[in-house]
């Protein structure tokens, strides 16, 4: 097993690492990770252990029902999670950004959920991206308006994680007519809960990530209490922009436990199978691509390690530092995973595409850290920018 980290971990973190590598060695063998790929599935029940063992409350403060810790620390387990099985590593990034949201001390009555979310008992989803609304998310058409005592909401979300399993999901709808001509201004973020009929969740299957759970959601007149509205009317982009560096750092952390699962597979085959009287590891051709796989994912690795120290500092003269730096280890590291699968992939061969290896489903759900939760020529756009050049979008 290659080691996760060239650098020093905080001991506390290394600990942290270890137990959820032991939790997914006992629970989730490859067998059975493959097994909730092929199918789809989510298992509730694993969910609610990692809720017990702290890791879902990472990102809320303790005194609000969370269990404290770093984005060090949630990378670190987002990292070990997409190792075995990178579907659960994207809901546990989405459950991340929830209780992120919720520890706000504005973010209204639905963080009193926090401990059930951090147990895994209760499950909500992000309802962001629609079917023209991606990329450019300010296009939205979901609309919520006060009825009656209640908000009542229209639209389509499509691409959420978690949906069919959520009691609730959060929507990101219009409220208000965009301000001063901005058109962030007057979006809302409210809780709606998917137990009634104006929710209909549709399940979509896509080639890769498969266990996440992605589903369409349509709204049609569906109701929530006025008071599940999360954080201030109208400047819900705001709230969730605090969100954002730490979310393309979680996905770069995916991307890390994609290419490191791959890169472990393609050694372990270099090392056991054999050509020509020789292991196939012994040739050139097959030890370079891994020599340039471990010294890419040493880089990209360090790229994330500097943009969680950033984040952790918290200084707001460093805010534009940490949007760059975290925009940077999400290009990086998933550029980097999809060239480290390939080659994996090239190395195994045949045995690379079959069902039973897990190198097909990383193989698979690489390519979706390449646009996701951002597309990386929308990153490289804002990293241009950075650079002092035309906003080209």
């Amino acid at each position: 097993m290659l080691r996760a980290d060239p650098f020093d971990e905080p001991a506390e973190r290394l600990v942290l690492r270890e137990t959820v590598s032991r939790l997914l060695g006992d629970r989730l063998p490859t067998e059975r990770a493959l097994a909730l790929d092929r199918d789809g599935s989510f298992d509730r029940d694993l969910w609610r252990e990692l809720g017990s063992m702290g890791a879902l409350g990472l990102g809320a403060d303790e005194a609000v029902g969370g269990s404290g810790g770093t984005v060090g620390d949630a990378a670190s387990v987002t990292e070990e999670l997409a190792r075995v099985l990178p579907s659960l590593a994207v809901d546990h990034v989405l459950s991340g950004m929830v209780m992120r949201m919720l520890s706000d001390p504005r973010s209204g009555v639905a963080s009193a959920w926090l401990p059930e979310l951090a147990a895994g008992t209760r499950i909500c989803s992000f309802g962001l991206s629609e079917p023209e609304a991606g990329t450019d998310l300010l296009g939205l058409r979901t609309t919520a308006r006060e009825s009656g005592g209640s908000w009542v909401l229209n639209g389509q979300k499509t691409w959420i994680s978690l949906a069919q399993e959520a009691e609730a999901v959060f929507v990101l709808a219009r409220t208000d007519a965009p301000q001063e001509g901005r058109r962030s201004r007057g979006l809302s973020v409210i809780a709606v809960p998917t137990d009634q009929p104006g929710v209909h969740v549709r399940r979509v299957h896509l080639a890769g990530m498969r266990a996440a759970i992605t589903c369409e959601v349509f709204l049609s007149d569906a109701v929530a209490p006025l008071d599940h509205l999360v954080g201030e009317r109208g400047r819900g982009m705001a709230l969730l922009a605090r969100t954002l560096d730490v979310e393309r750092v979680m996905a770069a952390a995916i991307s890390l436990g994609i290419g490191r699962a791959a890169l472990d597979l393609h050694v372990a085959h270099a090392s056991a199978r054999t050509a020509f009287g020789r292991p196939i590891g012994a040739f050139q051709a097959v030890q370079h691509p891994a020599a340039d796989s471990v010294a890419e994912l040493a880089a990209a690795r360090a790229l994330v390690e500097s943009a969680v120290r950033v984040i952790e500092r918290a200084a707001p003269s460093e805010d534009s530092r940490a949007m760059t730096l975290s925009a940077m280890a999400k290009l990086i590291a998933g550029e980097t995973t999809a060239r480290v699968v390939d080659r994996g992939m090239r190395a195994m061969g045949a045995m690379g595409l079959a069902e039973e290896s897990a190198m097909q489903m990383y193989f698979r759900d690489a390519r979706l850290q390449l646009f996701s939760p951002v597309s990386n020529e929308m990153v490289r756009n804002v990293l241009a920018e950075s650079l002092g050049l035309p906003r080209s979008y």
